[in-house]
């Protein structure tokens, strides 16, 4: 029941909360950000890290360094902040930590196929999966050729099992049937995350909500971006809009029929929420898109912190890191390249 959380929650929850919340002051600054915006090569960016959570994970790296052992190292550190938390957890914290984890794994699963499809190394594509992502059969997953060997093979013991009941069919795999399959499971993937929020209640069902409602909208917009020219219907499009979230269902309606940039600006710039992402764009641009939703998203991520007693702080604290990972990333790679004049062009700032 709303309101009353106070009286139960600090049993099973409260040592946690505190420690996700101590996780956030590691978290880095505007100040941290511009620092490395300055520095001249991967090993100036090593040494401001030193003075950040990411030092004891990159200190006995020997020079030179590459982007890659950056991001692995500074994954690796969310990686054990999420296995120590996950330990600690009773249910129904326990499971809602685990599903934070399925989106990692549809996506460890698309690569495998994918890269499995362009004859790719299965360990070297094993080596780029998310560590987060991973299960005990998904190197078998290069065996299979289609969506019902996919699935009887390997994802039947997996959490994902349930998620593959709508993408079930005997064609074959191609880079088309893999793009449906990623969105199809994300889609199960979210209505199933946020039927599981409602039922916890509370302040948690109230944020999450919000949080979960906001990926639904964001993927519904990519989806109908990325499928503008292609061969997708608009039934099939609409197919694999979440059913939920801010624009359902009248604005998906009239996503499925958007054939241009212009056209999908029009549907969002009706939703108050989405006309400040919209109104940083020039007309028929879309590059600065993903930004613009990093940011919204971090604001509300931020949000998350003002309330207590909820579980909304570990998703969000989740996704705060990875999306300091991908800044580190961003910055480390204009770094590497000699591109410096781009190095704002893609960091979204935190605190």
């Amino acid at each position: 029941m709303y309101g009353f959380e106070a009286m139960t929650f600090n049993i099973h929850g409260g040592y946690l909360e505190a420690i996700v919340r101590g996780h956030r002051a590691g978290l880095l600054t505007t100040a941290d950000y511009n620092n490395l915006c300055q520095c001249e090569s991967l090993d100036d960016i090593k040494m401001h890290l030193s003075a950040t959570e990411y030092g004891p994970y990159l200190q006995n790296e020997p020079s030179p360094l590459h982007t890659t052992t950056i991001v692995e190292k500074c994954t690796l550190k969310l990686v054990d902040d999420y296995k120590h938390m996950l330990c600690q957890a009773t249910e129904p914290l326990s499971t809602f930590l685990e599903y934070i984890t399925y989106g990692h794994m549809i996506d460890n699963v698309v690569l495998i196929v994918t890269g499995t499809l362009h004859e790719r190394d299965v360990q070297e594509l094993l080596e780029k999966c998310h560590p987060l992502g991973m299960f005990d059969s998904i190197a078998t997953l290069a065996v299979a050729q289609n969506m019902r060997e996919l699935y009887r093979l390997v994802l039947v013991d997996t959490p994902l099992a349930p998620y593959f009941s709508e993408c079930i069919t005997s064609e074959d795999l191609d880079d088309m049937n893999i793009e449906i399959m990623r969105n199809t499971l994300y889609k199960a993937y979210l209505e199933d995350f946020y039927r599981f929020c409602q039922k916890l209640g509370g302040a948690t069902a109230e944020i999450m909500s919000d949080l979960l409602a906001f990926e639904a909208d964001r993927r519904a917009v990519n989806i109908t971006i990325n499928s503008i020219g292609t061969e997708l219907t608009r039934d099939d499009r609409r197919k694999l809009y979440s059913n939920f979230g801010l624009l359902y269902p009248y604005g998906h309606e009239e996503l499925a029929v958007c054939e241009d940039i212009d056209q999908v600006r029009a549907v969002m710039e009706k939703y108050p929420p989405y006309q400040s992402i919209f109104a940083k764009l020039s007309y028929g641009e879309s590059q600065m898109l993903d930004k613009a939703f990093y940011e919204e998203e971090v604001k509300r991520l931020c949000l998350s912190y003002e309330q207590q007693f909820h579980y909304a702080v570990f998703f969000a604290y989740m996704r705060l890191r990875e999306q300091e990972i991908r800044n580190l990333m961003w910055i480390s790679e204009c770094v590497a390249q000699n591109q410096k004049s781009r190095v704002h062009d893609s960091v979204v700032f935190i605190f």
